[in-house]
This record gives C-alpha cells, structure tokens and sequence, in this order.
C-alpha cells in the first residue's frame, strides 16, 4: 500500500510541475458564437428481431401509421401488431461552420419498452434545433456494441443495448450563419475566469500585432479589434492569435474524493509552519467458545459452553513531522509519505490540515 502511496504522489508532482508550461490560447478560450449545436429528433427503428416495442407501447404503431399513410397505405392501428419496430429519440451535436453535405454522427436511444434496438435500421429522421428549424435528416443501420438474449429462465446481456450510434447517419441541410463574415470586433472567451490569465493574454496578443487589439473588462472574456491589416481576412487573424501561447494562471485548490481515494494538489499549494503526526489504533477481538462436556457413560453432568475470548491491541508508532511555512507541493507531498501514509490517511491529514488554518488553498470534497 505504501508504495502505491508512493506512486500516485509522484504522479500528482509530475502533473503539478507540468502546468508551469505555457499554453495555447485556443486551448483555454474560444470565440464567443463558435460553439457546437445540440440537435434532436423522433424516429423509428425498424428490423429488429422481436426486440422493439410491445403492444402496451402505443406510440410506434400511430408513428408507423402515420408513416404508411404519407406513402399512400391506407391501415388503421387496430390493424396491425408491431414487433420488430421501436420508437427513438435521435440526438446529434452541429458543430460550427459545419456546411451542407457534410455528415454527423448522432446517437439512437430507445423510448418505448423496446429490449434491444441491435441490428435494427434508423428511418429518416428530421434533426431540429432550438429554433424549431430542420438542420440534418438521419438513417443508417445501428451500432449498439451489445446484445440481450433470453428466455423464461435465464437471460443474457452485454453492455447496453437500448442505445446506439449511427456513424456518419446525419447529413446536414441547413447551414449555421458565418459568425466572423463581416466582424470588426470579437470577443474571447475564458474556459476559466481569471484576471491574471485574462491579463497575460492582452499582453500578449498586444506584443504580437504591435498595437492595442485586445482590452479586458472582466475576467472572463477579452474584447479583440481586427486590425486594418486583417480586415477582410478575418481567419488569418484568428489562426495567428490562437497559436499564441500564454501561462495561465490557477487557483490554489486541492481535491479530495473519499470514495475512491484520489487526491490531486495544485501547483501553488502552500501550507504554514504545521507539526503533523498520524497514526492508527488496531482492535483485534476474536471469539473462541469451547464445550466442556462430562466423561464418556457418565450418569451425572451437563454440557457447557464456556466463552473465550483473545483481544489484541495494536497501535502504531508514527512520528511528528515538522511542516515549515511556504513550501511548496513537493516538499508537503514528501514530508507526508515519509510518514508512511496511504491516500486514504493523506486525506486525512489534509483535512485536519485545513481544519488547523495552516493550508493555504481551497478544499474540494468530492
């Protein structure tokens, strides 16, 4: 246990010396409008192998009715008794400048009872936006990646096979509007608010294009004027600032998940001058009860059950460990696994630490 203490530790201080690097703005910001579209839709899955909708479910035979009579099949749903259909809600995301032709994944769910949608075929399925507005038709065979097999007695199922995906099943018939045709001025915006970070990118994309382009009135967003030299090419201008590289800057944080025993400190984790020491008291008690019973053909005595009881108690001998003031997320994470603690007692440790006053970050209990 200790060495895999020892493991994740140093993982965690590869990973917290990792993010002194600078990154790429298009890797901690995007431009306000360029976004993915979500996209939804009804429709029906068709072949399946008795797998689809019951009769209780009555929303696959009015779809398929209403389906027969806009090609010209007159039938009444009293009529028919479905068995290999089932009922669908497609979803897909429309990513920007995304153009007509071009096709989508999109992921098939089953809506109905239906206990297996493997094997079945998508018919066409208009996909809209929140405006109401069609933007891509879906069809194609069904990918699930499982099954589920069975009868009376027993059953069989890999993964999960009510839901599915159609690779490369929508195609796009509406286009989203150019958001940077025509734009003078454009707005950044932050994965994380920061006023540092939102600071180094103004000065940065500034000493890049020699003049005043980019200003920041919050943390979260920075305001970029197109320069003259850009103006009718605003892609060019876009490219040139995302490969940009910037430090961002990062909260002093530290997360703890109880239930699993992961922990992950920041790199600007300070603790103050702290003595620390952890140890443990074992409890061991075990019940041995023995029968006490007369001799062989004797006429007198009874049997007894006489209790019996081992209790040992263990406890162990850590050290005091001296913390001093401002050190940083190495030398904590040493200090501690020289104390011979597991995850579990690092998570511990850190809250008692942060109970004391004594760790300079912010606790997050997960």
């Amino acid at each position: 246990m200790k060495n895999i203490a020892t493991i994740i530790v140093c993982l965690l201080v590869i990973l917290a010396t990792s993010t002194a690097h600078a990154i790429r703005i298009k890797d901690i910001a995007s431009f306000a409008g360029v976004r993915d579209n979500q996209l939804i839709g009804y429709g029906l899955v068709v072949g399946l192998n008795g797998s689809g909708d019951s009769d209780q479910a009555k929303i696959q035979t009015q779809s398929v009715v209403n389906m027969l009579e806009r090609m010209g099949i007159t039938t009444s749903a009293n009529d028919i008794k479905l068995k290999n259909v089932a009922a669908v809600m497609v979803t897909a995301n429309l990513p920007p400048f995304a153009k007509q032709g071009n096709r989508l994944d999109v992921l098939v769910s089953s809506l109905g009872d239906a206990k297996s949608i493997a094997g079945g075929t998508l018919l066409m399925a208009p996909l809209k936006g929140a405006d109401n507005q069609v933007y891509a038709v879906a069809q194609g065979s069904i990918l699930t990646n499982s099954f589920a097999f069975g009868g009376q007695g027993a059953t069989a199922q890999k993964n999960h096979p009510t839901a599915g995906r159609v690779p490369n099943g929508a195609l796009i018939e509406r286009e989203l509007p150019n958001t940077l045709a025509g734009k003078t001025v454009l707005n950044l915006n932050l994965s994380v608010a920061d006023f540092t970070t939102a600071s180094r990118i103004v000065t940065a994309v500034n000493d890049k294009f020699k003049s005043a382009v980019a200003v920041s009135r919050d943390p979260g967003s920075v305001t970029l004027t197109i320069p003259e030299a850009y103006a009718n090419n605003a892609v060019e201008f876009v490219a040139a600032l995302e490969r940009l590289e910037v430090k961002p800057d990062v909260q002093a944080k530290v997360v703890l998940n109880e239930r699993t025993g992961t922990i992950v400190l920041g790199d600007n984790v300070r603790i103050s001058t702290v003595a620390i020491t952890h140890g443990s008291l074992t409890l061991v008690i075990k019940e041995t009860p023995l029968v006490s019973q007369p001799a062989p053909l004797s006429k007198t005595g009874e049997t007894k059950v006489v209790p019996r009881t081992d209790l040992k108690v263990a406890e162990e001998n850590r050290r005091l460990m001296v913390l001093q003031e401002g050190v940083s997320i190495g030398d904590v994470v040493r200090a501690l696994n020289l104390l011979g603690v597991t995850p579990r007692d690092l998570i511990s440790i850190l809250q008692a630490v942060k109970a004391a006053g004594a760790l300079q970050a912010e606790l997050s209990i997960i």
